[in-house]
């Protein structure tokens, strides 16, 4: 049996907030990322503190890839492993960086699983005791913020983050 083909759920006329940041140009009115928001990027991947909080602790980050790709159903398996190994590096710079209890992550595919950026992410939070993260309301975070914890992540993040020890 073969998987239906992938249907793209972006509007018409989207413009990736991603993409733009992967581009270094986030001007586009809707996109609200700033280029202080990147904490490291390179030919496959970006990873970048997301513009909203939840509860009182902001600076999650997203791991994505650089190249556009909508949903978990469009990644090439070199891209999912690589975003995956980035995800373990982001949590472990978490630990170094603001000392969580714990990390989450979670990723969204498609309206009905709670996708609204289209361009594949994955989250990754900094978990703390009784911070009920998921009861909590997203609410924006203020780029300055946000420029702040990308700086913080990026310092504790590991320099290769390719080595597979």
């Amino acid at each position: 049996m073969t998987a239906p083909a992938p249907v793209s759920h972006a509007p018409d006329g989207y413009v990736c907030p991603f993409c733009g940041l992967v581009a270094g140009d986030v001007s586009d009115p809707g996109n609200r990322c700033e280029l202080g928001d990147t904490v490291y990027q390179d030919e496959d991947l970006l990873v970048l503190i997301a513009v909203d909080g939840f509860g009182d602790h902001e600076g999650h980050a997203m791991v994505c890839p650089a190249e556009h790709y909508e949903n978990l159903y469009d990644l090439p398996p070199r891209v999912l492993q690589r975003i995956a190994l980035m995800a373990q590096q982001v949590a472990l710079a978490m630990k170094r960086a603001w000392a969580p209890d714990g990390v989450s992550t979670r990723q969204h595919n498609e309206p009905a699983g709670n996708q609204h950026v289209w361009h594949y992410h994955l989250h990754v939070f900094p978990r703390f005791e009784g911070d009920m993260l998921y009861r909590q309301l997203r609410h924006p975070v203020a780029p300055e913020v946000r420029a702040r914890k990308a700086r913080e992540l990026a310092a504790a993040l590991d320099p290769d983050p390719t080595r597979l020890d």
